[in-house]
């Protein structure tokens, strides 16, 4: 079946699964080809549970033609969150009464974006190491690093310069691609939707995530996994990992990847002939490439693993609706968020069985 990465806790703790190291081992399968960062996400004590198949990160898409406009340099996309507020100051357009007609920028409320601004100033988002180095007890996203996320995105609010269109990332897509916002943060899976929709009306730029100036982080591979299901006999097991292997496959990968915006586990499909002309054609897709490339390996990178992740993103995105609505602080907003889950996270816990 395939799952969610922050599915990935619960699937282990369900005792339901065959991890795929299991069929590694026996085959001798080679990994080496494999993105290292990507196979980090899945590798739990040192065994890789789930095989990589839909992966992405968050990039910055912004408006080339709009950047033109207002002088700033369309090959050149901000890469630090100061950065970001003086290109969306210079983006954002306002009529003769001063109210704005287009704000500069605009970020979908999605608890994903926080967990990966927190990586990219490798900051951990749970304790003892994202959970990694020992069951998780407890978030830690409510720190130093937590807040000056919630700060900027509040400043680029309040100095009039980004939207705030809610929840959906559908929303904040469709206003990006219709021209009403000139950058946003979006998964590089919409990619390929994103190009459709815009459909040559202006040319589309994709950057790194934005971070802190100084910031030492990188990015957590998002999507998805592919993983084998206990109580099936042998015979069943070695089909399914037939089918595994057969899904991440180069041909296959490379299909993938230019139909979605989801990149290759696999660097043998970039040497597939019809993704090498697709690159050449939609050149956007190579930084999501080189971002992920660059992101050391850590802790922080790797992504945090607690069974209760979709309670905590939801409670994170209320956080940060609170912080944007100037009901609470960053430091209020996340240290109840916190709390939440971290009584969440105590329940959870006392039901796994080791």
């Amino acid at each position: 079946m395939q799952v969610y990465d922050i599915g990935t806790r619960f699937m282990i703790d369900s005792k339901a699964i065959v991890p795929v190291q299991k069929w590694l081992d026996a085959e001798k399968f080679d990994v080496s080809t494999m993105e290292p960062n990507i196979l980090a996400y899945y590798t739990v004590d040192n065994k890789l549970y789930s095989m990589p198949f839909n992966i992405s990160t968050p990039l910055l898409y912004y408006n080339k033609d709009m950047f033109k406009a207002a002088g700033l340099d369309p090959e050149k996309p901000p890469l630090t969150f100061d950065e970001v507020a003086r290109a969306a100051k210079a983006l954002t357009v306002k009529d003769a009464s001063g109210k704005v007609t287009r704000p500069g920028i605009a970020i979908a409320i999605y608890g994903w974006f926080f967990e990966q601004l927190l990586a990219a100033q490798d900051a951990l988002y749970a304790n003892n190491g994202n959970g990694r180095d020992g069951t998780a007890t407890s978030v830690v996203f409510n720190s130093p690093q937590g807040e000056a996320i919630l700060n900027w995105w509040h400043g680029l609010i309040k100095d009039g310069v980004a939207a705030n269109l809610g929840r959906k990332t559908a929303d904040t897509q469709k206003a990006f691609i219709s021209g009403q916002v000139a950058m946003t943060i979006d998964s590089t899976a919409v990619l390929a939707d994103i190009l459709k929709g815009v459909d040559g009306k202006f040319q589309v730029g994709t950057g790194f995530l934005p971070r802190p100036a100084g910031a030492k982080g990188g990015v957590i591979p998002g999507g998805g996994s592919l993983w084998l299901l206990a109580g099936h006999p042998e015979a069943e097991e070695k089909a399914a990992w037939e089918f595994i292997k057969w899904m991440v496959a180069p041909e296959q990968q490379a299909f993938w990847h230019m139909n979605t915006g989801y990149f290759p586990v696999t660097k043998l499909a970039y040497n597939v002939a019809a993704l090498q002309e697709h690159q050449k054609k939609y050149p956007q897709f190579k930084v999501a490439i080189e971002q992920l490339r660059s992101t050391p390996i850590t802790r922080a990178t790797q992504g945090a693993l607690l069974g209760v992740f979709t309670q905590a993103r939801q409670e994170v995105e209320g956080a940060i609706e609170q912080v944007l609505n100037n009901k609470a602080t960053p430091a209020e907003a996340l240290k109840k968020a916190a709390n939440t889950i971290n009584g969440a996270i105590e329940r959870y816990n006392q039901t796994v069985t080791k």
